[in-house]
């Protein structure tokens, strides 16, 4: 179900900064919560209008509501389970719809696994494949072809630090997100469509709640906050880059986590999975 309405005439209306790529319409996954709203407040910020996609009607609506006030900006709302193949089918028609165009896609919907790899029930797993893998897909290639056509766009994946550690179905979920990423990049090189994969670490969200992780065993000083995060990959957006891992102190994480011998990376993984236990 999508609903569409225009901004309150009492907000101020933002602009994008000049030679700016990230200007138009914006269609955020996941944008109710966590990273996914930071980004929707980032790009209302500078002026985006804005398509929302979540499951939850009676917060997808408050959200938008909240955003045409502050910021000034359309905001359509899209109820979806990016999960369910008729859902996702929708999404990416909105994608390609010529008289209303996205022109920035932030692929961000997304959940915990926290079941084991040898549990005979693989319901979790798939589910996480279909909303993090097939969705991403099918709506990257929406996007990219619609994009493409109009000679701009840009694409943010969200995909994750786990993704270089081995830490089960998520770990590997995010991994072919990243890959998938940088490959689209290949493909839409010269056509005015820039793809970014954004590799946050740990984020203060409903996230690890919702995935049932202890977050307490993780130190402070390794937590950072979603507006940090959107902030930083909306910077490396704008200069082209193809990856983007906020904070030097996750860059470095990342850095030894690609190029350290793998059998210590295997183990410093299962020290860490032993303490979220």
């Amino acid at each position: 179900m999508s609903q569409a309405s225009s901004p309150r005439p009492t907000a101020a209306r933002a602009s994008a900064p000049e030679g700016s790529v990230l200007r138009g319409r914006a269609l955020v996954t996941g944008g109710t919560s966590g990273i996914g709203l930071a980004f929707a407040r980032a790009l209302a910020a500078r002026g985006c209008d804005l398509v929302l996609v979540a499951r939850d009607e009676a917060r997808l609506a408050k959200t938008a509501e909240q955003l045409r006030w502050r910021y000034g900006v359309e905001v359509e709302t899209v109820v979806a389970d990016l999960a369910d193949r008729e859902a996702l089918q929708a999404v990416a028609a909105r994608l390609g719809d010529t008289t209303t165009p996205v022109d920035i896609l932030v692929n961000n919907a997304g959940k915990g696994v926290h079941v084991p790899l040898l549990a005979e029930d693989t319901s979790e797993h798939e589910h996480a494949l279909d909303l993090m893998i097939r969705a991403v897909l099918v709506l990257g290639a929406a996007a990219g072809r619609a994009m493409k056509a109009r000679g701009h766009g840009v694409i943010v994946n969200v995909t994750s630090v786990a993704g270089l550690i081995p830490m089960g179905s998520y770990s590997a979920v995010k991994s072919w997100v990243r890959t998938y990423s940088e490959s689209l990049s290949l493909e839409l090189a010269g056509t005015g469509v820039t793809v970014t994969a954004l590799l946050p670490g740990w984020v203060r969200t409903e996230f690890h709640e919702r995935a049932g992780i202890r977050a307490s065993s993780i130190p402070d000083a390794l937590w950072l906050e979603a507006d940090r995060v959107v902030a930083d990959c909306l910077a490396d957006v704008e200069k082209g880059k193809v990856r983007s891992v906020p904070s030097k102190r996750f860059q470095a994480l990342a850095f030894l986590a690609e190029h350290a011998p793998r059998p210590l990376v295997r183990q410093a993984t299962a020290v860490i999975k032993g303490s979220r236990r």
